[in-house]
């Protein structure tokens, strides 16, 4: 290993040193939420002042500017595709914020889906899509096995469903047992029961396990209750001896579901733990994505160190910036991990092979830079310094303000100074 290539492996590892020390130290101690936040936040303050001194201002000093820009956009773009393909396969598990978002975003999806199939059902194209959408947020979400009675003739009608998978036969009690007719994924039955509250005309029995949507009567009672127009419209229907008549063109019926979800995500509720456990169970191969997320997070670091080493003198407010930034990073995310239960020696092996990670990148990537030209130089660093922005855009600070609110702004400051501090003593 040439001076040049050995100085940036030394870089790298010692500002990615703090990764496996913040992993060992979410072993041995938990601590509060606002103190993680706290830390990450100071950290992301840090690696932006870092970013602007250090990387940035030398380059547009150059006259390197539009090299540079276009590199940036490069790497927002590359981190921020690289990052939504990690996600889709379990990479959100690595940190709270991201969890929350991308299940939020998965159960926004869902209703939105669960709206498109309400839109067909002629008792709620007939009710105002502005007050149903207070209503979708609260629908459950239930699995019935094969065999199961989802409702029984006789019993009082207390909700309504939408089959998004499965097979349900409606049956006749009364008449041997006979079957009424079978449904099937996008089907609906129980709709009068959230108007009456009439006793079941017949009974539904899973012939194939199903998942569906429950509407409770309680719920939508309520939604009547603090929504004048909507009970207008239900006494209307109910006047009418529920007349739905014919269902409304597919045009309307889009119309109504885009209305019912405007401002979806604004009245989602945060997954719950139950949800996160679940998608943890689902997501068979979260190990290998949350390690891939964890590595994307710190490809933009080892570019970052490598073109640095090419400078004469070690940038102390970057070293700085880095380590600052990895501590908290790999303590939050370890504490989450180890409380989906993860294995300590996994975690700190994760974290520890980034750091193993950091310096090879960093010296492949001083070796790598040594001979480009200054605009080619200008777009790599670009490129780093893009993905790296964005990595703080879109993981840290978000984690930060999760976990700590307003902290988030005061401690971001504190480590945007605390870089500039070290600036001063080169």
């Amino acid at each position: 290993m040439d001076t040049l290539a050995g100085k940036a492996f030394f870089i790298g590892v010692i500002s990615a040193a703090s990764l496996p020390l913040g992993a060992v130290t979410a072993m041995w101690w938990t601590p509060r939420q606002r103190a993680v936040a706290g830390m990450m936040a100071f950290g992301a303050g840090a690696l932006l002042a870092a970013l602007s001194l250090d990387l940035v201002a030398n380059t547009v000093r150059i006259g390197a500017f539009y090299p540079l820009a276009a590199g940036c956009l490069i790497g927002c773009g590359l981190f921020a595709a690289l990052n939504h393909l990690v996600n889709s396969r379990g990479g959100f598990l690595r940190n709270a914020a991201a969890t929350v978002r991308y299940l939020t975003k998965a159960k926004s999806e869902h209703v939105r889906s669960l709206a498109a199939r309400l839109s067909a059902v002629s008792l709620f194209q007939r009710l105002p899509p502005q007050v149903i959408a207070d209503l979708l947020p609260q629908v459950q979400e239930r699995t019935y096995r094969s065999g199961t009675t989802i409702v029984r003739q006789g019993e009082p009608g207390d909700s309504f469903f939408v089959i998004e998978q499965g097979e349900i036969d409606v049956i006749d009690d009364r008449a041997g047992g006979r079957i009424i007719r079978t449904l099937s994924d996008g089907d609906v039955f129980g709709e009068l029961a959230l108007l009456t509250g009439e006793s079941r005309s017949a009974s539904a029995v899973a012939t194939k396990d199903a998942r569906v949507w429950v509407i409770l009567k309680e719920q939508f009672d309520r939604l009547l209750e603090s929504s004048p127009a909507l009970a207008q419209a239900v006494r209307n229907i109910a006047a009418n001896r529920i007349d739905l008549g014919d269902g409304a063109h597919a045009r309307e019926r889009d119309v109504w579901a885009r209305t019912a979800t405007r401002d979806l995500e604004d009245k989602i509720a945060a997954p719950t733990e139950a949800e996160i456990k679940e998608a943890v169970h689902a997501n068979k191969s979260a190990p290998l994505a949350i390690f891939l997320g964890v590595l994307l997070d710190g490809i933009p670091e080892s570019l970052v160190i490598g073109s640095s080493a090419l400078q004469a003198e070690l940038s102390l407010s970057l070293l700085a910036g880095l380590f600052l930034s990895n501590f908290p990073e790999a303590m939050g995310s370890a504490v989450g991990m180890r409380y989906q239960g993860y294995r300590g020696t996994s975690i700190i092996a994760m974290w520890a092979g980034l750091m193993l990670f950091t310096g090879a990148g960093a010296s492949f990537g001083a070796t790598f830079l040594t001979h480009v030209s200054t605009a080619h130089f200008a777009i790599i660093e670009g490129v780093a310094a893009g993905a790296m922005l964005t990595m703080v855009a879109e993981t840290m600070l978000p984690e930060a303000y999760h976990k700590g609110g307003a902290i988030t702004g005061v401690s971001t400051l504190l480590g945007f100074l605390a870089a500039i501090f070290f600036k001063t003593l080169e």
